[in-house]
């Protein structure tokens, strides 16, 4: 609740006052209610004009009583007793620890504590105001100042009957903030005036009257000052081979001097994820499916703009007659916030006019169904992938998104977002790989003439915080070390098509706030290994088998050395091949290895309805209708999952961790044990021997291929 209120300030007795008299106490108190009625149109550093004033009227009454002696501003110490005793402010809430509201001062702009105050409900409520600001004044009514009454006078003095004049002041006026300033103040504000300046109160008086050129030099300095920056971005498209392609040049704007509110509002794009497209990939290796690859020209140029964005001229063509000239964009353009965005809702907008519908779990996947011919788009902001069924239906989407974009035909897709695509049409096996991206990463931190590594991470080896540089010296050094930049470019790769390498990312990127030499030597390891598997396919296909999704689920128990907490690993597979994977450590601390699994395999479980839902969406699995089976080597977890049995060492776990139950209460999930050695989901909790490790890595699809055929 938000109201307007009167807050009281609280009197404070100074020792200036115990200099004088109980006479000379009253007369001030008269001389401070006199001030204060005019303080209203002074400064209060002219008060003291005021006391004058009333002094002389006093005396020219015939008050003999006393005079007052004429002031000098200069002895004058309190200044506070002149200042209105009351100020309105907002009140915004009720302070902890102490007694009292919270209220806020407009005027003073900031937020106090007070204990004294008048509610104006009413008042707030009912006032017009036309601005957002809350208009506080000092005077609570619309009425004329009261008159002020005679002083009354001691017994003991003769005083002659006189009746006081009012004080004649204007009506104060509540609608606006405007006021009348007092006639004997008008020179102090001639040099505050704009009215005699004239000014051009719109665009055509500025540019039609004797003073053009000049409104013409300052509307261009603030379009300046709007406009955004831009910058020439350069880069080379190659091959999967590692040869030039193409050489692109694109303008793009400094996004980050945007402002919020003014130049874009919602920034939002969604962008397909990766396990939506190997999950496609995988059904087109069973089924056989065509892959087309399409490339958006100019993509951002395609958005519309619904907001007013200037940009600077870009360099190398600046209109010479017009240098200091800004461009209006029409037309979204790389590096705005709202580019990404703009370009998204334009394409859904377009694309559905094709009889394609977005589907529920996906917004960058598309599909369009008619009888038996299944045709699937999948959109990652300017790479287009067409997977179908039926050629000629392909052909004419082909021949529609050319019309409705500048597009350019990739032909069967060969190379997607660094992704080598490797396809045996005789086998119906498709296989995926980063090599030349992992010659790229080796080059670039020196380890490309390395020793080749066998496993990611060594068994055994144990990592924390201890380890971590403690002295000035050590820390220096480290920080020339590209710790995170290399732990970044080796996790591209890991969430693309190398699970096998998870857990050794997840346990070595904790330590990038103060890397030290144990952690980055761990580092070199996992790029030592993907040295010697940098030819490694993410295969799905090459069997007979019935196209089904199984997942995997294990913990390793409270293996975190700093926090005691467990690590979580699944992985889910799909035509032989992995589609989804996690490597993590759990969010709280589990107290037994039971305990530890359940909660890997609620993780595990999520990961699987939504699995479930968009694989039935695309409407091409017959047998996504059976719950997904999920696979667990603790019998205490699976037994938990499936029956919620009440034990002192279960009482404690987390609610949200018992969403497994009624995942699997309603079908979605089927939960089954299976012998330590056979969960493939092994290597993403825990560091392996090398024989177990090449063993549950070529189950999920990690193998070698001959692509010489």
């Amino acid at each position: 609740m938000v109201c307007l209120c009167l807050f009281l300030r609280s009197e404070q007795l100074d020792l200036f006052f115990l200099f004088f008299d109980l006479v000379a106490g009253r007369r001030l108190r008269f001389f401070d209610l006199i001030a204060g009625c005019f303080s209203f149109d002074f400064s209060a550093s002219l008060w003291f004009l005021v006391l004058e004033a009333v002094e002389w009227k006093s005396t020219e009454k015939g008050e003999k009583t006393w005079r007052l002696e004429k002031v000098n501003p200069e002895t004058i110490s309190l200044t506070e007793k002149l200042k209105p005793k009351s100020d309105k402010c907002i009140f915004v809430g009720y302070p902890k620890n102490t007694l009292g509201y919270y209220f806020y001062s407009p005027s003073e702009n900031k937020v106090f504590v007070a204990r004294n105050g008048e509610f104006l409900e009413e008042k707030f409520l009912n006032q017009e105001n036309t601005r957002n600001d809350v208009d506080l004044q000092i005077v609570e009514e619309d009425t004329p100042a009261p008159i002020v009454e005679p002083v009354t006078q001691q017994e003991n003095v003769e005083t002659q009957p006189e009746t006081v004049e009012e004080v004649q002041t204007q009506d104060l006026r509540r609608s606006t903030r405007m006021r009348q300033e007092p006639h004997r103040y008008l020179g102090f504000l001639v040099s505050q005036n704009s009215g005699d300046l004239n000014e051009p109160s719109s665009y055509g008086e500025a540019v039609s009257g004797n003073e053009s050129e000049q409104w013409q030099e300052a509307m261009e300095a603030e379009m300046q000052s709007m406009a955004v920056g831009r910058k020439w971005v350069f880069k080379m498209k190659t091959y999967m081979d590692g040869n030039v392609d193409t050489f692109k040049a694109r303008l793009v704007t400094k996004g980050f001097t945007q402002t919020h509110g003014i130049d874009y509002d919602e920034t939002f794009s969604p962008v397909g994820m990766l396990k939506s497209i190997r999950i496609l990939m995988a059904i087109s290796a069973y089924f056989n499916y065509e892959i087309w690859q399409m490339d958006v020209k100019t993509v951002f140029l395609n958005g519309k703009l619904t907001e007013d964005v200037y940009m600077q001229q870009p360099e190398g063509f600046v209109d010479p007659k017009n240098p200091n000239k800004v461009c209006k964009l029409l037309k979204s353009i790389y590096g705005l916030k709202q580019a990404s965005r703009s370009w998204n809702l334009h394409f859904d907008e377009r694309i559905k006019e094709s009889s394609f519908t977005k589907s529920e779990f996906e917004p960058c996947i598309y599909a369009k169904f008619s009888g038996s011919i299944v045709t699937f788009l999948v959109l990652y902001v300017d790479d287009i992938l067409l997977i179908g069924n039926d050629i000629p239906t392909l052909q004419s989407v082909k021949a529609w998104l050319s019309k409705c974009f500048q597009m350019k035909d990739l032909g069967e897709a060969a190379y997607i977002l660094g992704i080598k695509i490797y396809r045996n049409r005789s086998r119906r096996l498709i296989g995926l790989s980063q090599s030349t991206y992992i010659d790229k990463i080796l080059k670039r931190f020196r380890m490309d003439e390395s020793k080749k590594g066998f496993i990611p991470m060594q068994h055994g080896i144990v990592l924390s915080k201890a380890q971590c540089p403690e002295s000035s010296q050590d820390k220096d050094r480290m920080k020339s070390i590209p710790y995170a930049f290399a732990i970044g470019s080796i996790m591209y790769a890991m969430l693309y098509t190398r699970p096998d390498v998870a857990y050794s990312v997840s346990v070595t990127s904790r330590y990038q706030q103060n890397p030290g030499e144990a952690h980055w030597v761990a580092v070199k390891n996992i790029l030592k290994y993907l040295r010697r598997t940098k030819e490694v396919f993410l295969v799905f296909g090459g069997s007979e088998d019935e196209i089904s999704v199984t997942g995997y689920t294990d913990a390793s128990f409270q293996t975190d050395r700093d926090d005691f907490r467990s690590q979580s690993g699944y992985v889910f597979t799909l035509n032989g091949g992995v589609i989804s994977w996690k490597s993590s450590k759990q969010d709280t601390i589990a107290d037994s290895t039971t305990e530890a699994e359940y909660i890997a395999a609620s993780d595990a479980a999520k990961e699987a309805v939504w699995l479930r839902n968009f694989i039935t969406d695309l409407r091409v699995v017959a047998n996504i209708s059976r719950p997904v089976d999920i696979y667990c080597d603790n019998s205490g977890a699976v037994v938990q999952a499936k029956e919620p049995r009440e034990h002192h060492k279960s009482r404690h776990v987390l609610q949200k961790f018992h969403l497994i139950r009624e995942i699997i209460g309603r079908r979605d999930v089927r939960i089954c044990k299976i012998p330590t050695d056979d969960n493939v989901a092994d290597p993403l909790t825990k560091p392996l021997a090398r024989v177990k490790h090449e063993t549950h890595a070529n189950s999920i699809g990690m193998q070698y291929l001959d692509t010489s055929s």
